[in-house]
């Protein structure tokens, strides 16, 4: 073997039968796929195996501490009222709508080991944009905090819930009749409870997480158990191969390893990799109220916490924190970040300020519950623009426009295909069949790779942009302003920004004589989507936007024009 060992060398000396990493190949939906042979079957067995770390912390908020064995009582509590006295079966969706909050984890554990579907909706979300989420998906239960309750208040009668619990009520005045209070439920506090026993398979549906589409509406991505089970072995077998390749023995987390959670549970970053990855491992999980660096800092140092990360606008934003010499953060032993963009300056500021950490990033989607590619240590030092190699159960291709696989080094689209990849799109066949292709995923971004299997993403085929690790459709926002009666065209595009990857920008063409400003059309967008998707900058044009000869608006010119303004 070389002095550093190939990606390829390395996933054959830790894939031999035997190992904790042997891969087997079965058949996924009528595809044979390679897939983990010692993945846990299911999220139930997830949480089963969490027993085994009793009285360790799991989830801290604030002056709240919950161990791993309280939060077992409260699943298993929550798990039999959710079948005994809501009804819920197998198959059923349960929709989530909250922040980060203790209760997430019991309501989605709970959830998922009765075999129902857990709905995790986007509390960034209008109340509109709620109910089509619970609509949409059919959920026939929500677990929702005071927020999200009213923004739905609209709209609560018409949905078909039959039951709606409220989390942490902070005005108990403006909670509807039908509303149940969290501490209102029945709740069983037998210290000897457990999970009802409910048979669950591995190819079972699990999560369904919405991502935003082209066509303006979120599309539900339908998770398997196996698809997240699958990834939670992937990322611990790219860890152990960074270390090989480095020259490092492969180490396990300890029971004390406490991770800093600044990304939402409802992304499946937050929830596939973060949420589950963490509680397999037994570790320690430290939420916040919401994103502060300053705070993030904070609690670094007070539960000397080994790992934080999320997008890469919160790494940068706590290196530049005037607040970071002030403390002592040499606990942390991992920064890890993916979901947007990262400049390449990124990981040689971390190296400068963290000498002892291994910085890492990483490449994925709802559509492969989180995880694709990951790149660490040495290999992201020295290849930092690159999203890294996949888990040997991953296969990836790169295709040109008519499905040919192209050679190495050129561009097209990627392609990809293993265990992590969901069953499809709730309800939605003709996206499905589009996207999912004799199992492999057609993600419509714009990649290539090199000779050693490290990913390189040029760009989005799928007008889209992602702000600080939210994914922002063009074609939604520019609905949004076509609805104003003054604008006769709009171009979304993603402006750069060092911290957030990209911001909204738009350009618009008024009708004559129009008296809009960009005040006006920002507000305009916000009363119809989410704030993360109001352009931070609306520029005008007297003339038509550019366009090709088939009427495409040319974005790469209106976004020369844009920068060309700054």
């Amino acid at each position: 073997m070389s002095e550093k060992p190939s990606i390829t060398e390395i996933n054959q000396l830790l894939c031999q039968p035997g190992t904790p990493f042997e891969i087997i190949e079965r058949e996924i939906r009528g595809i044979n796929t390679k897939t983990w042979k010692n993945a846990p079957p299911s999220l139930r067995a997830v949480v089963e195996m969490t027993k085994a770390h009793g009285s360790n912390d799991y989830i801290v908020y604030g002056d709240e501490r919950l161990t791993y064995a309280e939060h077992y009582k409260k699943v298993a509590a929550l798990s039999q009222v959710l079948i005994n006295e809501f009804g819920v079966k197998k198959g059923d969706r349960v929709a989530l709508a909250m922040r980060n909050f203790p209760e997430w984890p019991v309501v989605f554990w709970s959830v998922v080991s009765i075999g129902a579907i857990i709905v995790p909706l986007n509390a960034w979300w209008t109340g509109e944009e709620l109910q089509y989420g619970l609509t949409d998906s059919g959920a026939s239960v929500l677990f929702a905090d005071q927020e999200r309750i009213e923004r739905l208040s609209p709209y609560l009668e018409q949905l078909a819930l039959k039951q709606t619990v409220l989390i942490r009520a902070s005005n108990q005045a403006t909670i509807p009749n039908s509303v149940t209070p969290w501490e209102a439920l029945p709740w069983k506090r037998d210290d000897n409870s457990s999970i009802p026993d409910i048979a669950i398979e591995a190819d079972d549906s699990a999560t369904l997480f919405y991502t935003s589409g082209t066509t303006g509406k979120p599309k539900g991505a339908l998770g398997t158990h196996h698809n997240i089970c699958a990834n939670l072995l992937s990322s611990a077998f790219v860890r152990a191969r960074a270390d090989v390749r480095n020259g490092r023995t492969p180490q396990k987390a300890s029971a004390a390893t406490g991770f800093l959670l600044s990304v939402p549970f409802f992304h499946a970053t937050g929830c596939h990799a973060m949420l589950c990855g963490n509680t397999l491992a037994g570790n320690k999980i430290v939420l916040m109220d919401k994103w502060n660096p300053h705070k993030a800092i904070q609690l670094i140092e007070q539960e000397k916490l080994s790992t934080f990360g999320g997008v890469p606008a919160m790494v940068w934003q706590v290196l530049e924190s005037p607040e970071f010499p002030n403390h002592d953060l040499s606990s942390v032993t991992n920064i890890g970040y993916g979901g947007a963009p990262a400049a390449p300056e990124l990981v040689k500021r971390i190296s400068e300020l963290f000498p002892q950490v291994q910085p890492s990033n990483g490449y994925g989607l709802t559509e492969t519950s989180a995880l694709t590619t990951s790149n660490s240590a040495e290999d992201y030092q020295a290849k930092p623009d690159s999203a890294g190699a996949p888990a040997p159960v991953c296969e990836l291709k790169i295709v040109n426009q008519q499905g040919e696989s192209l050679p190495i080094g050129e561009i097209g689209e990627l392609c990809i295909k293993g265990p992590q990849v969901v069953a499809g799109y709730w309800n939605k066949p003709d996206a499905s069949a589009e996207t999912f292709r004799q199992g492999w995923l057609h993600t419509g971004d714009l990649a290539r790779m090199d000779s050693e299997g490290f990913v390189y993403i040029c760009d989005r085929a799928k007008d889209m942009l992602i702000r600080g690790g939210e994914n922002v459709y063009c074609v939604e926002v520019e609905d949004a302003l076509y609805s104003h009666p003054d604008i006769m065209d709009a171009a979304v595009i993603g402006l750069p920004h060092r911290v957030l990857g990209e911001e909204v920008g738009a350009m618009v063409q008024i009708k004559p004589n129009a008296s809009v400003n960009e005040n006006i059309l920002k507000d305009h967008v916000a009363s119809k989507l989410a704030a993360f998707k109001v352009p931070i900058r609306i520029d005008f044009s007297d003339e038509p936007l550019p366009r090709n000869a088939n009427g495409k608006i040319l974005k790469n010119v209106v976004k020369e024009q844009m920068l060309g303004k700054e």
